[in-house]
């Protein structure tokens, strides 16, 4: 008879999940191993592997989680606009730096089936903000390229963030996240 799940088994596999997230960031998913990301968690690469066959499947699951969750506070924001857009962004990205790096270094690393869905799930995020530009600035209707482009620069503003930030040093995450809503949509009305 096959043994049941553990009650704290969703609980240790987010955990684990955020512990390899850190470990593939700080090291590079390309270099990092599953020894390593079992000993960064502190615990055995048997139950790494108890949860993910693979490396790769593991940073799927990493990702999956972390746009997914993405995806569902921004959809829940949409009604929102603009400020709130940038706001939940900035919230969904408090707690997940390394998700986020990974998002931008290592999905292409994934074979073309696992990225497709992670990609369809980054095209929602795009969809539901190129509205909110269109909001502030319903010129770029008539030109796809220039709305892409002011799509992107608005995330550009959002996705590098976690690089430059330090906690407690600045602006808070709050503060930033006025200053940018103030910056794109002024330069939006501009367009």
């Amino acid at each position: 008879m096959a043994r049941g799940l553990a009650r704290d088994h969703d609980e240790k596999r987010a955990a684990l999940r955020k512990g390899a997230a850190a470990y593939f960031a700080t090291h590079g998913f390309d270099r990092a191993s599953m020894t390593g990301a079992a000993k960064s968690c502190g615990v055995s690469k048997a139950l790494i592997y108890h949860y993910w066959a693979s490396k790769e499947d593991l940073l799927y699951d990493i990702l999956d989680e972390h746009l997914t969750e993405l995806a569902d506070v921004v959809e829940a924001a949409r009604s929102e606009g603009m400020r709130g857009l940038i706001r939940v962004i900035l919230e969904a990205y408090a707690d997940a730096d390394a998700e986020h790096k990974l998002q931008l270094d290592a999905l292409g690393v994934l074979p073309e089936d696992k990225q497709r869905p992670l990609i369809a799930a980054q095209r929602r995020l795009v969809d539901i903000m190129s509205e909110a530009v269109l909001d502030q600035a319903p010129r770029l209707a008539d030109n796809p390229d220039r709305l892409r482009a002011a799509t992107m620069s608005v995330f550009a503003v959002l996705n590098w963030f976690y690089m430059w930030h330090r906690p407690g040093k600045g602006l808070s995450r709050e503060e930033y996240a006025e200053l940018a809503a103030d910056f794109a949509i002024g330069g939006l009305k501009a367009l």
